[in-house]
């Protein structure tokens, strides 16, 4: 991974404001005229996650003074870039783009830059398109690490206090996220060793990326293919760990678990299983002690700087970022800027979530 400056949030904001607002002149804070609109295209209302993300990014582009044009596509990428269509129609100012499928947009794309309508790709990059302005996101490669350092960890290979072997079976996104590589290879990086050495075993043999991945992040696929893994490889057998990159996929495989004797008075413990994005089913479920960690990423950052950016390039400005070399979309290294996740466990969720105030304990009730 290329070397990167890492701040804090504060400091984040405050070099998004100087550099995206005052670097070419202007003082203060630059906003709306009072007549732009922002058109914001999220992926679903399935994941609690991008329902926050929307809410988020309206209520930051408006305080601001833009208006705001939401909408979801039921994970539909057809839907979706009629929606993104429609935007560019009725004239937006700039497009914010979540995508269901990040290569779906090349000829939509072209029709924004057409129109002179700045692109930014929010947390999954778009694809092949050189019509992307800047791109907003997570250290996505550091979500995948979190990941198998904690696994890694609560084995008690990291530090030999266990040999193994341990099984272990892996699980991916969908293929049609970017993201789902930055997640497989930051994992797969860390837990490769131990698989090479035995330490690790994946009696299902499947740890390529093709061989792995889950359509749309579905709890409901998830749930199959583990039920299939366990039918299959361990009538005999128990699995001591699953690498899942999401939340909902992760409930999905707990099901599956479950239905085969893990969990419960009785039955075998179930095994560690990670996530990612800190939803409340599953950090419920991590305080109930059966998923085990999760990955925070404050989408209420993410929409902030997201919003600065959308401020810089409106004004024909250059936001701040600070990654350059990573996000190759196919057809250029898009600018990005990264935040960085942070893992979540029974043991500092209450820290981490609820002292920040992304969620209420109320929420956890």
């Amino acid at each position: 991974m290329t070397m990167r400056v890492r701040i804090t949030v504060a400091a984040a904001l405050s070099a998004a404001l100087s550099l995206s607002l005052t670097a070419c002149g202007e003082s203060g804070d630059v906003g709306s005229s009072g007549d732009e609109t922002v058109g914001i295209a999220m992926p679903t209302t399935d994941s609690p996650r991008w329902i926050s993300d929307g809410r988020s990014m309206v209520d930051q582009v408006k305080g601001f003074g833009y208006g705001a044009t939401l909408k979801y596509a039921e994970n539909d990428p057809k839907t979706q870039v009629e929606q993104v269509e429609a935007m560019i129609d009725d004239g937006v100012d700039a497009l914010v783009i979540a995508a269901v499928d990040g290569r779906a947009f090349t000829d939509v794309l072209r029709k924004a830059e057409s129109a002179k309508i700045p692109v930014i790709s929010y947390d999954r990059l778009l694809l092949g398109s050189d019509d992307v302005d800047y791109y907003a996101t997570f250290d996505n490669e550091q979500v995948g690490e979190l990941q198998a350092d904690f696994l890694i960890e609560q084995l008690g290979l990291a530090n030999g206090s266990a040999k193994g072997p341990f099984n272990l079976e892996v699980f991916a996104g969908s293929a049609d996220d970017n993201n789902t590589g930055f997640f497989f290879d930051g994992a797969m990086k860390i837990l490769q060793p131990y698989i090479d050495s035995g330490e690790l075993v994946v009696k299902s043999g499947q740890t390529k990326m093709d061989q792995v991945t889950t359509l749309r992040w579905d709890g409901v696929r998830a749930e199959k293919r583990m039920n299939k893994l366990l039918d299959s490889h361990y009538t005999n057998e128990r699995v001591d760990a699953v690498l899942s990159p999401y939340d909902g996929m992760s409930l999905g495989i707990i099901k599956a678990l479950k239905s085969h004797g893990y969990g419960g008075d009785g039955g075998r413990d179930l095994p560690i299983v990670t996530g990612q994005d800190a939803e409340v089913p599953s950090v419920k479920s991590i305080m109930a002690g059966e998923q085990t960690q999760t990955v925070y990423k404050d989408t209420r950052e993410l929409a902030l700087i997201t919003s600065y950016m959308v401020n810089a390039v409106v004004h024909g400005k250059r936001p701040a970022i600070n990654d350059t070399s990573t996000y190759d979309n196919g057809e250029k290294v898009v600018p990005a800027y990264l935040l960085e996740p942070v893992s979540v466990d029974k043991g500092n969720y209450k820290k981490v979530l609820i002292d920040s105030d992304y969620l209420k304990a109320s929420d956890l009730r």
